[in-house]
């Protein structure tokens, strides 16, 4: 029987490394490689195709939903997410029908799910992968309430700018400059904690210190090493990370 090919997605190396010593006793597993974040699985899994994948559902950068969207939904090969998400979340993989594995990893329900993959991947049910894939996502996306206003705490008072109006967002120090026009607001929070309120269509990090407002970018322009210089539409200048170069190219390979 020939093996299925197996990668492993996770940023933490305990956990990669307690996934791979479990399939190791599978004869018919072949690990075919670890990444240890969202970037280096998708080059992986666009070069190898395996058949199977462990994806960690939270990590920086690029998470495993971002790891979806970059490759495609239809493109992806059967999924067993790895996850610390609460209760709610875990009952959207139960409806799509879509296996995940709780941290930390038990191995009665590792070999549960493991069995799972192995039916779906040598049965004619391989096929709705993609869709249910598709429907996992859009459901979870559906149901998470992203920031539409900021409070802002200034002399005494407290002021509101909807998210709307704010042009880009930088990291400085222990608190966080939001941009808007002329003026800067002190926010007193952490560059990962709003990131991860702002709606992802219309905000996007672009660098460790810096978030922009999409609707605000006028011009795009390559650079050296696959970075970016980011020219918004008031003609403040940005420039991108290595580390996030795969977003803005998600981005750029997806508007019209």
């Amino acid at each position: 029987m020939e093996k299925i090919r197996t990668l492993i997605i996770d940023d933490e190396p305990l956990a990669r490394e307690g996934i791979r010593m479990r399939l190791n006793q599978e004869p018919d597993i072949e690990v075919i490689g670890e990444c240890s974040n969202g970037r280096a699985a998708v080059s992986a899994i666009l070069r190898d195709t395996p058949d199977l994948i462990f994806l960690d559902v939270q990590m920086p950068r690029l998470d495993g939903f971002g790891v979806i969207a970059a490759i495609g939904a239809r493109h992806m090969p059967e999924v067993i997410f790895v996850t610390a998400y609460d209760e709610h979340a875990l009952r959207a993989f139960d409806v799509h029908a879509l296996d995940y594995l709780l941290k930390p990893v038990d191995g009665a329900r590792f070999i549960e799910a493991l069995d799972r993959a192995r039916n779906r991947i040598r049965g004619p049910q391989w096929q709705a992968i993609g869709a249910q894939l598709r429907a996992l996502v859009a459901g979870l996306n559906a149901e998470k309430k992203y920031l539409e206003r900021l409070s802002i705490k200034a002399g005494g008072r407290i002021s509101f700018v909807t998210v709307d109006e704010i042009d880009w967002i930088e990291a400085a120090d222990n608190y966080i400059l939001v941009h808007v026009g002329r003026d800067s607001h002190i926010l007193h929070t952490t560059m990962k904690s709003l990131e991860d309120r702002l709606d992802p269509d219309r905000f996007l990090r672009i660098h460790r210190s810096t978030i922009v407002n999409l609707q605000r970018i006028k011009e795009i322009h390559p650079m050296f090493h696959g970075e970016y210089r980011i020219i918004l539409k008031d003609g403040t200048e940005l420039a991108t990370g290595r580390s996030y170069r795969e977003k803005l190219r998600w981005l750029l390979d997806n508007s019209l």
